[in-house]
């Protein structure tokens, strides 16, 4: 496929003159939502004063939200696919600058609505139900209501997020600019630079001598900056500690999750039971040091991988119908909408481009298509990707048709869990169907990894951050020596004694930027636990839970996360969800052991 955007085909790109059909069209919704923004203050002294007040406030700040979403996607997505070209991506700083301008004119709505009584609202609820439509809305900014300070405090922390959440950036531009890891041989012996980046790529290096020197000389520049990369998160933690304390949290654990609605109970869930279920994990490593043939598993050989690549090609078309194919199983409406916005309503941007942003995502608002960013190579892990990222459109979609505007967004707490469920579902269709041993091999290893990198990895990131955190609250400064004996010894713990745990390792946790994320990773573990158990449900139940889960897509953002997976019996407060998953990854291993053995005795 060509590299010049204009000769792409049509069908292999988005059609977004489905947001707007030309420039004079957002533009007018653009002067429009200005207009709006400038006469919502007239709302604050109305809003309390009358359900019918409350009510209209609310839907002029859904339509303003409405409009800058859209608007926001229009200039993204035109940006994204030629970043050289600075007309969309001022066009979108503008639109950010409008978003900016609606938080300010709206900064009384919040604390207006904590003065509400509760009595108030009831009586308002029953003489103007339409006001019902934005029930849960107010319910989730009063749930803050415990932990709102006086009008005074909130505002002087409001200025104070300018100074306050920094530590992450500070971290980035050290990390990212300023921080040198010099030189090494690569596998041709000529000298390349090692970078943050370039770090994990040489791990998978099949020369284990590339390998160590990259892992030896990116942790002894680590090592030089520890106290500074400790003064850092030392003050991130206590910041977040102190703040959380403030609000009247009981820690800063409680604080990060209370925004998910969800409790400590899930959090402590996941690493206890992954805790307790690291055989598995184990298992994994002893094969992989078999497979490679290595006298002793050290920690520069665990990137390495078992299989490179996978030599068969698949042509977008042949994608789509492979997708398709798989997520038949949810039924018609899942699969035909699916097939129609793909081929006909201009879903997918395909290949890459000059200009055009790496990766892949999926975005779109209530008043947009789903749209899909892909840069296709006919790999199979393109093939995943475009399944990947249907899960998310079409999470979306469900969510959009089954409810308002203001109860279609879900949160990230199971923004994962969709896309995540037709992975698998591709993987274990394509494991059953396919002929060839060298695919199955490919695909098995990718799940291993999947659930390696995922659930476990993942959950001892967790696992570290609680208990720095905990640290920092029982009176702890935490320096360079106390957290790297502690990531050390977490680190023993998830490799087991079978894998040689090189003492540089210790000096990790400085090269993870999810550890300024605040309590954001465990996400990533809960996600994949919930679609590893919904796929077994899927597989073993059929139909009938099938609709379990279509209707969990369709809750969108009507109930809280818990209970929308409820929907689809999971329970993420009970080990049982982890532990499907851990089984999975299990069988995965054996799968593969059983394989890679007959096809290499």
């Amino acid at each position: 496929m060509t590299d010049n955007r204009a000769d792409i085909p049509a069908k292999y790109k988005w059609d977004l003159s489905a947001i707007y059909a030309d420039m004079a069209a957002f533009d007018a919704d653009f002067a429009r939502t200005k207009e709006l923004i400038a006469d919502f203050p007239k709302h604050q002294k109305t809003m309390c004063q009358s359900p019918e007040g409350l009510y209209d406030m609310f839907c002029d700040s859904e339509r303003l939200s409405r409009l800058i979403s859209k608007l926001y996607e229009y200039a993204s997505l035109h940006s994204d696919v030629d970043t050289s070209d600075n007309t969309y991506l001022a066009l979108r700083g503008k639109v950010l600058r409008l978003d900016e301008d609606l938080a300010a004119a709206a900064f009384f709505v919040d604390p207006c609505l904590m003065k509400l009584k509760e009595k108030t609202l009831t009586e308002w609820y029953e003489s103007y139900p339409k006001l019902k439509e934005f029930r849960r809305a107010i319910t989730l900014a009063r749930r803050y209501r415990p932990h709102t300070l006086s009008d005074e405090c909130e505002k002087l922390l409001a200025n104070l997020q300018g100074a306050l959440n920094s530590h992450d950036d500070i971290r980035s531009v050290f990390a990212n600019a300023d921080l040198l890891f010099g030189k090494i041989k690569g596998e041709d012996g000529k000298e390349l630079r090692l970078t943050d980046t370039t770090y994990v790529p040489l791990l998978m290096s099949t020369d284990r001598r590339v390998r160590r020197a990259a892992f030896t000389k990116l942790y002894e520049t680590y090592d030089r900056y520890g106290n500074t990369f400790a003064a850092l998160l030392n003050g991130f933690v206590k910041e977040r500690v102190t703040v959380a304390r403030v609000r009247k949290f009981s820690n800063s654990l409680e604080a990060s999750v209370f925004h998910d609605e969800v409790t400590p109970v899930i959090y402590n869930n996941l690493i206890d039971t992954v805790e307790r279920n690291l055989r598995p994990l184990f298992d994994y490593y002893a094969l992989k040091k078999r497979a490679l043939g290595l006298p002793a598993l050290h920690l520069y050989d665990i990137y390495t991988p078992l299989i490179t690549s996978c030599d068969r090609k698949y042509g977008y078309e042949e994608a789509v119908e492979i997708v398709l194919d798989a997520v038949k199983v949810y039924g018609s409406e899942y699969r035909d909408t699916l097939a129609d916005g793909l081929k006909s309503k201009g879903w997918a941007d395909v290949y890459p481009n000059k200009g055009k942003r790496g990766g892949a995502y999926s975005a779109g608002s209530y008043d947009t298509q789903p749209y899909i960013l892909l840069n296709y190579t006919n790999t199979l892990d393109d093939v995943s990707t475009l399944a990947h990222e249907a899960g998310h459109s079409m999470h979306s979609w469900y969510s959009a048709k089954a409810n308002t505007p203001q109860e279609s967004r879900y949160t990230i707490f199971v923004a994962e869990v969709a896309s995540t469920v037709n992975e698998l579902i591709l993987f274990h269709k394509l494991l059953r169907e396919s002929d060839s041993d060298e695919e199955k091999l490919y695909i098995l290893n990718q799940l291993m990894e999947t659930y390696k990198g995922t659930l476990y990895r993942q959950t001892m990131f967790a696992s570290f951050e609680k208990e720095m955190h905990a640290l920092c609250e029982a009176g702890e400064t935490l320096t360079k020596d106390l957290l790297s004996k502690r990531y050390y010894e977490l680190v023993k713990r998830y490799f087991g004694k079978d894998v040689v745990c090189d003492k540089q390792i210790a000096y990790e946790w400085m090269r993870i930027p999810h550890f300024y994320y605040n309590f954001y990773v465990y996400k990533y573990a809960t996600c994949i636990s919930a679609a590893s158990s919904i796929v077994k449900k899927i597989e073993t139940q059929g139909d009938a839970y099938v609709q379990k889960y279509l209707d969990f897509l369709k809750c969108g953002g009507s109930r809280s996360p818990l209970d929308s997976l409820l929907v689809a019996d999971i329970d993420l407060t009970k080990p049982e969800v982890i532990e499907d998953a851990i089984a999975d990854f299990a069988a995965t291993v054996e799968q593969f052991r059983a394989l890679y053995e007959k096809l290499h005795p």
